[in-house]
């Protein structure tokens, strides 16, 4: 795995596996201090978006490492940069301007995605 990209997806599927285990496995009581916006989504999309990043998190770290089809750590990635778009549409929405977040991930999957085509 290049060395410039797993110092970038690493730490990026971290968090995904993270956020979106907790996604799975909590209820809306317990997600609410650290997400807002819970209460404005249905669970099974809530359910579905926890599943999203798992994913994610893995397609960006399991390609490259078992050298099948890295080019899906690619894909991975762009999942990533879209669903993070998306967040950013559903907190502005809900007039919740803390994005910084958000678009530091966007940041951080559009440079794994940029790293990810060169493996």
């Amino acid at each position: 795995m290049n060395i410039a990209y797993g110092i970038v997806a690493a730490p990026l599927a971290l968090f995904y596996l993270y956020a979106g285990t907790l996604k799975l496995i909590r209820s809306r009581d317990q997600l609410r201090p650290m997400m807002a916006w819970v209460d404005r989504v249905p669970l099974p999309a809530l359910r579905a978006l926890g599943v999203v990043e798992i994913l994610g998190a893995t397609g960006l770290v399991l390609p490259p490492l078992s050298g099948i089809a890295p080019w899906l750590a690619a894909v991975a990635a762009i999942g990533l940069v879209l669903l993070q778009a998306g967040a950013i549409a559903v907190h502005l929405a809900g007039e919740d301007r803390r994005v910084a977040l958000n678009a530091g991930l966007v940041v951080a999957a559009a440079v794994s995605t940029w790293l990810a085509t060169g493996l």
